[in-house]
């Protein structure tokens, strides 16, 4: 059998991949040098590191697997200490009968199939990897294999590059025996750390999960969750700690969930965190909401709204009084399109105020007021007190109860425009929801004016955009219009590249669906009708559902057909 230095060599030269000058060159300083040959071409830029491997598995006949697309279970990967893994780059990803699937990044090393043969009593069924993409693995599947990386960071990180910002407090005794131990400088600079890595992905959330053997560290990007290099398990009380000094929590206190915020200053702009410390079997979860107002767009244009959901929102937010409601689940954005319409219709002449749990941003001219119920100051309390500051235009974070309904109904009736948020799936079945909460159907027809059900979806990355076509049938049964005669409907999605993180998504866009109150649509109202009965007279008077407009989304090129169907169910 060739060795792996002649079967490359003859693998590179039949596939024209390098000059027999180049190979030379590479030779020379192996012998010059040592190394393996793969890694000299690589580095000396003969050669990129994806083609090689590409090279490999075809002049070898063995299959490649992108282990950044491929979800490894950690029981099997734990087959073989980390010391053998790193030493042959390996990891065991799939187990079947008395054989595993090995990724290597050197699938013709007898000597490391031999020894896992020998160390587990498997038979190995060899296949190719990248050793950048095998190593991160190992880093994410072992407990402690990631604690040389941390260590490293931390040695090369300066604590200079981002700074917290504290707001003016008097320090008492108690403050200053946490400051003393916040100072330990490795748990600032971890914490630091994951701060930055979290800022610079453009994440939305920080999860810091501690269980039995490990701590795992989770982003939340452009709405998904990915795993990243964790601290060792024995930095997580440190870390935690580290995380409730800064957002003025008891450090002391283990058994009771706490809610903070801090601020921090980093490349010039200042980036707020709302924290959440949730106590669970395996000591206290951290997780961070990142509210980046450099990331924020206020504005509806910006948004990603179809033009006729535009016209409609400029024309109701215009209104003089009426209530404007805005539904979808977490994290679907009501928020910021609630801002966003605030920002659009602010001005000198008109009293705006919001009532919110808690303030997300903080609005140049709009007063914002933080609900504090253990205090007494509901959302109902809060409502009664703005409506006597004289108020043209109110917004409600959250409609929860009848109380809370009830005083919104009412505000919009007697002449201010209100604006808020409920958690209902559809835009007609935010009618139904305010009957169920006990709203008589003649005052949601005096007082509603539009409803907007949204969702976010993922932009494909303009780096690595490519298009394709796909298939009748399948655009038959995803119910787009297919004109006889004509081409197949054309599609794009990423390829992934190191822009947007091999995920082929940077950013996310909004898609929505608009319910205007037509008289026929408040007739179905007043009736009692069901939320299928009035979606279908919406739809025949030209509301798009929630799918269709992020079908029109996929179809115009700003995101996928996968992500449509992810975040919208059939009936949508």
């Amino acid at each position: 059998m060739l060795s792996l230095k002649d079967r490359l060599t003859e693998i590179l030269i039949h596939n024209n991949l390098i000059t027999a000058e180049h190979l030379q060159q590479a030779l020379k300083f192996q012998d010059a040098k040592g190394g393996k040959l793969s890694d000299i071409i690589v580095e000396l830029k003969f050669i990129k590191d994806s083609d090689l491997i590409n090279a490999l598995s075809e002049g070898l006949g063995l299959p490649l697997i992108d282990l950044k697309r491929f979800k490894v279970d950690l029981e099997i990967a734990r087959i073989i200490p980390v010391d053998v893994a790193r030493r042959y780059q390996i990891i065991p990803i799939s187990k079947m009968g008395d054989t595993i699937t090995l990724a290597m990044a050197d699938p013709l090393n007898i000597f490391a199939i031999d020894h896992v043969q020998a160390l587990t009593g498997f038979k190995i069924n060899p296949i190719i990897s990248s050793p950048s993409d095998i190593s991160q693995t190992i880093d994410l599947s072992y407990p402690d294999a990631s604690k040389g990386i941390i260590e490293n960071l931390v040695k090369e990180m300066t604590v200079s590059s981002i700074e917290l910002v504290k707001e003016e407090r008097e320090v008492s005794p108690s403050d200053q025996e946490l400051d003393r131990i916040s100072r330990e400088a490795p748990v600032i600079k971890v914490v630091n750390m994951l701060l930055e890595e979290a800022i610079k992905k453009k994440a939305s959330d920080i999860l810091i999960e501690p269980f039995e053997k490990k701590l795992r560290v989770r982003f939340r990007i452009d709405g998904v969750l990915w795993e990243q290099n964790s601290p060792p398990k024995t930095m997580h009380a440190s870390v935690i700690s580290r995380i409730k000094v800064i957002s003025e929590l008891d450090i002391a206190e283990h058994r009771l969930p706490q809610d903070g915020r801090f601020k921090v200053k980093m490349l010039n702009r200042q980036v707020d965190f709302r924290v959440s410390i949730l106590p669970t079997s395996y000591g206290e979860k951290a997780a961070l909401r990142i509210l980046d107002k450099s990331q924020a767009s206020l504005d509806t244009k910006k948004l990603g709204f179809s033009d006729y959901a535009l016209e409609v929102l400029k024309k109701v937010s215009a209104l003089p009084h009426g209530m404007i409601l805005v539904c979808g689940p977490t994290g679907s954005g009501k928020t910021t399109t609630l801002y966003s319409v605030l920002k659009s219709v602010d001005s000198p002449d008109k009293n705006i105020v919001t009532v919110e749990d808690p303030v997300e941003f903080q609005l140049e001219g709009i007063n914002q007021v933080t609900v504090k119920p253990e205090v007494g100051l509901s959302f109902a309390a809060a409502l009664r007190s703005i409506l006597r500051q004289d108020p043209d235009i109110i917004m409600i974070g959250e409609i929860r109860d009848y109380e809370t309904v009830d005083i919104a109904i009412k505000s919009a009736l007697t002449g201010h425009l209100v604006l808020s948020t409920i958690h209902t799936t559809t835009a007609a079945g935010a009618a139904v929801r305010l009957v169920n909460m006990g709203v008589e159907p003649y005052l949601i027809n005096a007082s509603l004016v539009c409803v907007v059900a949204q969702r976010l979806v993922r932009k494909i990355c303009p780096h690595c955009k490519e298009s394709y076509f796909i298939e009748d049938e399948v655009a038959g049964s995803l119910k787009l219009p297919v004109a006889k005669g004509k081409s197949r409907p054309q599609f794009f999605r990423g390829k992934g590249c190191q822009h947007c993180f091999n995920s082929g998504y940077s950013g996310r866009t909004v898609i929505a669906e608009v319910l205007q109150l037509s008289q026929k649509v408040r007739e179905l109202i007043l009736d009692g009708s069901q939320e299928q009965l009035i979606k279908q007279q919406a739809r025949s008077e030209g509301m798009k559902t929630l799918r269709e407009d992020g079908m029109e989304a996929a179809l115009k090129g700003y995101t996928t057909i996968e992500e449509v169907l992810r975040v919208t169910a059939p009936d949508e």
